[in-house]
């Protein structure tokens, strides 16, 4: 194309492009109008009302997150006919809905990412465009179907890696590769397992293949949502806005430790007690731990009646647990069936005694009626309330855990190992997550307290019902009191429909807000990030949430830190989704660049000589150094390399061993990238913890330009390709 051809061409596209906008801003001021309306709105009940205005807010955020690159590329086919591709669809309303902007997700975009030159998918030309807010800087096209022939398709990608990091994960829809497009449009219902090393993009292409759910499958996911569970806040962090950015909304994002609301999570485990909690074999302790609070008085329970004392023994205990068991029931609601057990014992034995001489069996009435008073008599005494309490308490996750961890005997009583034992039982670990998700099911409800609480409710709904209908009853007075000039209008009768209908208790919270607040939610998709982290026990949480099996499961089995966690993923996810899982793999670094990956790989050859790492797809020109520091200079070494960083453009972390200050251990950054990044003391961080080289490989791979390492003892032998900066003084001039 001749310059003054690509100046007139770029003017068209301009205009293209100020039309597609033009189209947006008419449908968000239409959007604006009706959720106006809506809020003002009389039509329908409050309920439809409130549909109403949550579904165009829903809307009016996809239309707001779609002005920044709403339109990103053009295909051109064979045929002549151009498509343009976009971050949402809009169409031609006057010439019969034809799309003047495709949604990338729109089967007919597929060939903006798969077409290559040997295989065209029926186009002639991928034209990519480079846009600052809504103008069109440049472009730059892709000719296909010509094997040998230019491409400069690698522009746009190449231009996106290299660009500084700024504060957040950013979405990749203009520069999706073909590899990843076929992972996020892989049509499969069960588990799709997404493995690749560091900067293969797999956290991203995953959030990407929710959007595309949620796009193909909207009606089915949308009621119940989607759960994207990444390792800590400062990774989810980094990932919230992609989701937002493609116009999705309805994704919770939650730590592991998340998982059972209200729960805060204040300690960290050992390395043995995580791996003793993560393990299948905790079940057998937890059953245990509930059994052992099902008690057999060691002397008979004297029980006072008014006209008579009995008592609860052993036998009658033994005798109402044995029944409460077999019923199958959790232990909170088989309380129920011990409690009758032994009421039956108590009041037969009360009514022999009570009716010795007088009362047979076939005085039925009679019998019954003492019965009755017996009952009575019996819920409410304390001592008898006490007795239950002491034989099968009323117990919750938290009451069952916190004494168990503390005392030897209940360990022991359980089967379980010592080093379980800790000083402060409810100072709760990640790894306790979920043991305390599990005695919920284990546990059951106390039906008894939700009676009350519905009771009590129902209660404050009538009086608040009553007080409406008065309220209707004055404003109906008053109209058949007024004159026929001076009436009241409908709408104040509308009014005091409203104000009634204002006392039916609904729930107004969002989804995000309500699946957040509620254990027993239950999602339609779930994303799991770092899931080679995630341990047996962990597993069982998350299938838990999705009863439908749907997750795509994201992780790199080299950078397991964990020693509870998966060491394959067919042992963790078998059990589940027998036969029902695929793996899929990306082999393409694009955050690491050559010569950062290459120090890395050095590292993964020697705890994972089986792995590949993966190939990166650029090089940044800057090689990797280290520099050798005492005791006392380490602190101002890295102050210089924090101020240095500081006037540059991007971000920067200083990575170490825990303990080191100024430093950030390797685990708090997995899944997050840097521009620069600073290892300390990598010979700490290889022999910390049974995991340290794969500590150390996470540390290497977090950088996308510059890599430095300060150490103290000599350099471990897999670090020796660094570039040596020697003494402190040259490192100004070396960087």
């Amino acid at each position: 194309m001749s310059t003054q051809g690509y100046e007139d061409e770029l003017r068209s596209e301009r205009g293209y492009l100020a039309g597609l906008y033009t189209r947006l801003d008419a449908e968000r001021a239409r959007v604006r109008g009706a959720y106006t309306a809506a809020l003002k709105g009389t039509g329908g009940t409050p309920m439809e009302r409130d549909a109403e205005v949550r579904a165009l807010a829903k809307e009016g955020k996809r239309l707001d997150v779609a002005d920044n690159g709403l339109c990103f590329g053009r295909l051109d086919s064979l045929s002549g006919e151009r498509s343009y591709i976009g971050r949402i669809g809009l169409f031609d309303e006057e010439n019969e809905y034809e799309p003047v902007l495709l949604d990338w997700r729109a089967p007919a975009s597929r060939a903006f990412y798969v077409a290559t030159g040997a295989n065209p998918e029926n186009m002639r030309r991928r034209r990519q465009f480079h846009t600052r807010g809504r103008h069109v800087v440049d472009f730059t096209d892709e000719v296909l179907g010509r094997p040998n022939g230019a491409a400069q398709g690698d522009a746009a990608l190449l231009a996106a890696v290299n660009a500084p990091r700024g504060e957040g994960l950013r979405d990749i829809v203009a520069t999706i590769q073909a590899e990843q497009d076929q992972i996020i449009r892989l049509d499969h219902p069960g588990v799709l397992v997404i493995e690749g090393g560091p900067g293969t993009g797999k956290t991203v292409v995953a959030l990407h293949r929710v959007a595309y759910l949620l796009y193909t499958q909207r009606e089915r996911m949308e009621r119940h949502g989607v759960l994207v569970v990444g390792p800590n806040p400062a990774f989810l962090n980094h990932i919230g806005r992609v989701l937002p950015s493609l116009g999705e909304s309805d994704v919770v994002f939650m730590t592991p430790g998340d998982l059972v609301p209200g729960l805060r999570v204040t300690a960290e485990d050992t390395p043995e007690a995580a791996r003793l909690k993560g393990s299948l074999k905790i079940l057998d302790v937890l059953a245990a731990a509930v059994a052992d609070r099902q008690r057999l008085p060691e002397e008979p329970l004297p029980i006072q009646l008014k006209d008579v004392p009995v008592r609860i023994d052993a036998a009658t205990a033994e005798w109402a647990r044995d029944e409460a068991r077999a019923s199958g029931l959790p232990h909170n609601e088989a309380r129920a069936v011990f409690t009758e057990i032994v009421t039956y014992v108590l009041t037969e034995r009360a009514i022999a005694r009570i009716g010795r001489g007088w009362l047979t069996r076939s005085d039925r009435e009679a019998w019954e009626e003492l019965r009755a008073d017996l009952l009575k008599e019996l819920a409410e005494d304390e001592q008898f309330a006490a007795a239950l309490d002491e034989l099968w308490p009323i117990l919750t996750p938290e009451t069952v855990l916190a004494p168990l961890y503390t005392s030897p005997e209940r360990l022991r009583a359980a089967g379980a190992d010592q080093a379980l034992l800790r000083a402060d039982g409810e100072a709760w670990t990640v790894s306790d997550v979920p043991l305390l998700d599990e005695l919920v099911d284990l546990l059951g409800r106390d039906k008894a307290a939700d009676k009350a609480v519905a009771l009590a409710a129902e209660r404050e709904r009538k009086a608040e019902a009553e007080y409406a209908a008065g309220v209707m009853d004055i404003l109906v007075d008053r109209q058949d009191s007024m004159d026929d000039e001076d009436h009241l209008y409908a709408t104040d009768l509308l009014y005091g429909e409203d104000l009634a209908d204002r006392f039916v208790e609904r729930d107004t919270r969002d989804l995000v807000e309500r699946a957040a607040a509620d254990r027993d939610w239950t999602y339609r998709h779930v994303v799991v990030d770092e899931a080679q982290e995630l341990s047996e026990m962990d597993w069982r949480v998350l299938m838990r949430r999705c009863p439908g099996r749907s997750f795509t499961v994201v992780g790199d089995l080299a950078q397991r830190r964990s020693v509870a966690g998966a060491t394959s993923w067919g042992a963790m996810l078998e059990p589940y989704v027998p036969g029902r899982w695929v793996y899929r793999s990306l082999t393409v670094n694009y955050r690491t660049p050559a010569e950062i990956m290459t120090v890395a790989a050095a590292v993964l050859a020697e705890f994972a000589p089986g792995v590949q790492p993966p190939e990166s797809v650029r090089a940044c020109g800057v090689q990797p150094w280290s520099r050798r520091v005492t005791s006392g200079e380490l602190s101002a070494a890295i102050e210089d390399f924090v101020r240095e960083e500081a006037g540059r453009e991007g971000t920067s972390v200083v990575i170490g061993p825990p303990g080191v200050p100024g430093t950030v251990t390797a685990s708090e950054t997995k899944g997050l990238e840097f521009d620069a990044v600073l290892v300390v003391d990598p010979e700490q961080i290889l022999t910390t913890g049974p995991r340290g080289a794969a500590e150390l490989y996470v540390a290497l791979t977090r950088a996308t330009q510059r890599l430095g390492v300060l150490h103290q003892g000599p350099l471990p032998q897999s670090l020796t390709g660094l570039v040596d900066l020697g003494a402190p003084a040259q490192a100004g001039n070396s960087r």
